[in-house]
């Protein structure tokens, strides 16, 4: 028994050992939004594009990849073209964003509000200080390299095949440039995405006779006073949050939904808008991931493989909100509208709108494993369904709705059958 112990000891001591090691290993010197062609000096206009290498933050080694994952690290080093964005005809509203990722709501002239969200991430804020205190904020650091820096252009591309919206997202540098005012310090030189924001008065979505896009909890408060003549419309959010089984995007709270209102005889439907797509594709391996998000450790933050290995780590309190007691038929046949729309022929075409660096590196994987989701995909509809089920009503308001004044049922569910 000694020995057993000892050895354990000693495994211990080696896996300290190693991973103090591996979050030391890093570039000399980090880049970021690195312009590539042209010079970095030229004089940009608006619509060209340069060639642009998104960091090189993530450099690993042999040993750093076998402790912290292989990842995406090479798609952060990919050269990607990225469209000039002068901001020149747009309004800055305010600084925007979450715990990783710093953004700009921006106005166009005709009123449709935009958001720029950086590539970069910063994961400062998620640090717990225990790991400052141990030194060991590169692993949280690291971890962001097992974000896509481009997941979500895939995201909206494989949306689009399964009538799904989305936010339409499109690589943009923006130079620094006086119309930036006091924010060029800081979001200058930057590569972002560019998208619509899921919320605005101004219709940019395929739909017609829409009132308004709006946020969650102004979803909510509307249902205060209209109650029957507003409906969500159930089916397709039913089939988004099937497809965010499908891409592996577990980060789906509720801040992350807008909701389109569309018109229909005398009665208002919400249309689900799914943005932030940070998480789509999230590819982990290597000791210290691997055992971080084991599901008995993190439930909420689940790998893209090509086997869903925990469905109720997919499973939120916007679910249990928006979904429970929706028939399971509904699950059943919306998993089977995607099945029959997202052919292996409509993936690959899908994969098209990344650049080709990306799709060299990425496009097999990937491929890979949302075919084989999607083969299954009828089997996690009905286990989702089960698990949204089992689950309590929730017992506390919506993330973005704690300062809403609802009635008890509806601070419950949306529509209580």
């Amino acid at each position: 028994m000694k020995k057993f112990f000892l050895l354990l000891l000693i495994l211990l001591f080696v896996f300290l050992g190693l991973t103090y090691w591996s979050v030391s290993i890093g570039p000399s010197e980090v880049v970021i939004s690195r312009v590539v062609e042209p010079q970095a000096s030229a004089e940009y206009t608006a619509g060209e594009h340069v060639a642009i290498i998104t960091s090189n933050r993530y450099q690993a080694n042999a040993l750093k990849q076998f402790m912290q994952g292989e990842n995406y690290r090479k798609a952060w080093e990919a050269r990607v073209q990225a469209e000039v964005f002068l901001l020149d005809s747009f309004d800055i509203l305010e600084e925007g964003g979450g715990n990783q990722t710093k953004s700009l709501d921006i106005l166009d002239g005709q009123g449709k509000l935009y958001s720029l969200r950086s590539v970069n991430k910063d994961p400062d804020p998620l640090i717990p200080e225990i790991a400052k205190t141990l030194a060991l904020e590169n692993i949280v650091n690291d971890g962001i390299s097992a974000q896509h820096p481009y997941g979500a252009i895939l995201a909206a591309a494989l949306s689009d095949h399964v009538d799904i919206l989305h936010t339409n997202p499109k690589i943009v540098y923006v130079p620094g440039h006086p119309a930036m005012g006091e924010y060029v310090q800081e979001y200058g030189d930057r590569l972002f995405l560019l998208e619509y924001e899921t919320e605005g008065e101004i219709n940019w979505t395929p739909y017609e006779n829409v009132e308004e896009i709006v946020d969650t909890d102004d979803l909510q408060e509307m249902k205060i006073n209209l109650g029957k003549g507003l409906q969500i419309d159930e089916r397709k959010l039913v089939r988004a949050r099937l497809f965010d089984l499908l891409i592996g995007d577990w980060d789906r709270h509720t801040k992350q939904w807008g909701w389109v209102l569309q018109k229909q005889d005398q009665k208002i439907v919400a249309i689900p808008l799914p943005g932030d797509r940070d998480n789509a594709f999230f590819r982990i391996d290597g000791v210290i991931p691997t055992i971080l998000t084991n599901h008995l450790v993190q439930p909420m933050v689940r790998p893209f493989e090509k086997d869903i290995d925990h469905i109720p780590g997919f499973v939120y309190p916007f679910d249990l909100y928006f979904l429970k007691d929706v028939p399971q038929e509904v699950f059943v046949e919306e998993a089977k509208f995607i099945q029959q729309q997202l052919s292996d022929a409509k993936i690959e075409q899908a994969l098209q709108v990344w650049p080709e660096s990306l799709v060299q590196l990425n496009g097999n994987e990937i491929t890979s494993k949302l075919i084989h989701r999607r083969d299954k995909l009828l089997d996690y509809a009905v286990e989702f369904h089960e698990e949204i089920e089992k689950a309590d009503f929730i017992n506390e308001p919506l993330k973005g709705s704690e300062d809403l004044n609802l009635p008890a049922s509806l601070q419950k569910c949306f529509e209580c059958k």
